[in-house]
């Protein structure tokens, strides 16, 4: 309850963080001058910083333990975030996400870190789901109320309002943070940064995991983050608020996935089956909304918020990974592990903005443009999860 109780303010922040701008999309590039492809990086900014930032997290989280790291990386986050909603310049609110980005970094491998250090292995992959669910009020937050707020008070002072609320959480998060004892391998010792990543990289049944843990994440955040707003307006004809009811929809749908699939990971003792089959099934949605997206809207709500139940399997595969961790390197592990989402998110978010400018460019009219990346995603998808099946439930003896 503790560990709830002094991450889970801050980390509802990091998951609205990295879902906001799809809503608010339209007065943000306004404002800032800028097109489809730097609004793209404006997205993957912040998830680049938060990759970059898993390696020293990590290792922090193993040294020092994580009330530190807490709480030096959210004092730059606060920074970011307050910059974000003053800035009038591109380049510094790039600038300002990625500091966001830095701050939220360690929040949710904190969490993690001390679910595996503190409870039962078996008990994991439900309390990441947990965490997972409550946390993403963000998305909600990040939906309709965003956009209802914008729409009364403009988008920055609205955002200014969050950036107050990202101070309080990380007051609080400092406030009753813990660390446990430190762990050291078999011989007694911790492994430095470098030596620990190299032990990481010998577990073979990882990289059957990372083509997966790469695109998944990173197509239904990109989607929720950035695409869904603005295809339902430049393709339904929707207003801003109308368009924030589809993405809640989306963001209620991924939320309570998040509890269901932690519940049957509990249930069955498995992950991989859960992913696989989670993974297949939002690669088809992405298919029949190429097909059928742009011609009802009835059918486009329905398949974006199947395709935030069906993709949401971030927890179960992040707990699918831990069981290959031994206890001196689980901090290292999990950040590895959540460097490949993140990352994988920073270059789908900026090379999907660069393929809706292209294909605009090229004349394309905004449902074409919307088809192509929707079939791009469903063949990423079907790829990687061909890889996923391969990969083994746990740990060898």
């Amino acid at each position: 309850m503790t560990i709830f109780l002094a991450l889970l303010p801050a980390y509802i922040l990091s998951i609205f963080y990295r879902s906001f701008l799809s809503v608010i999309a339209a007065p943000v590039m306004r404002d800032l001058a800028i097109g489809p492809a730097t609004f793209g990086l404006l997205g993957a900014s912040w998830f680049i910083a938060f990759a970059l930032a898993q390696f020293p997290v990590g290792w922090a989280l193993d040294r020092v333990g994580p009330r530190r790291t807490v709480a030096v990386s959210m004092a730059v986050g606060c920074i970011g975030a307050f910059l974000f909603a003053a800035t009038t310049h591109a380049g510094l609110a790039i600038l300002a996400m990625a500091l966001i980005g830095v701050g939220c970094a360690p929040v949710f491998m904190s969490a993690l870190y001390l679910f595996a250090r503190t409870q039962e292995r078996g008990r994991f992959g439900l309390l990441t789901s947990l965490f997972i669910g409550i946390g993403s009020l963000g998305n909600l937050a990040g939906a309709t109320p965003l956009a209802l707020a914008a729409e009364t008070y403009g988008w920055r002072p609205t955002m200014m309002g969050f950036a107050v609320l990202f101070l309080l959480s990380t007051m609080l998060a400092v406030l009753l943070a813990r660390d446990p004892p430190p762990a050291v391998d078999a011989s007694g010792r911790q492994e430095g940064l470098i030596e620990g990543l190299r032990s990481i990289a010998r577990i073979r049944a990882i990289w059957l995991l990372a083509p997966l843990t790469l695109v998944g994440y990173a197509i239904v955040a990109t989607v929720r983050g950035l695409w869904i707003a603005p295809f339902m307006r430049e393709v339904h004809g929707l207003d801003p608020v109308a368009a924030g009811h589809a993405t809640l929809a989306m963001a209620l749908a991924m939320t309570i996935a998040a509890f269901i699939y932690g519940g049957l990971q509990k249930r069955l003792g498995r992950s991989q089956p859960l992913v696989f089959w989670g993974s297949l099934a939002t690669a088809a949605c992405f298919v029949l909304l190429a097909l059928f997206g742009s011609g009802s809207l009835a059918a486009a709500v329905t398949l974006f918020a199947l395709i935030g139940a069906a993709g949401f399997t971030y927890a179960i595969l992040m707990a699918h990974a831990r069981g290959f961790f031994p206890e001196h390197l689980v901090g290292r592990g999990v950040t590895f592990v959540n460097f490949l989402f993140i990352a994988g998110a920073a270059l789908v978010q900026s090379g999907s903005g660069w393929l809706i400018a292209a294909a605009r460019a090229s004349g394309q009219d905004a449902a074409s443009a919307f088809v192509t990346l929707h079939w791009v995603f469903a063949v990423l998808l079907l790829a990687a999860t061909a890889i996923y099946r391969f990969a083994p439930e746990r740990r060898g003896p």
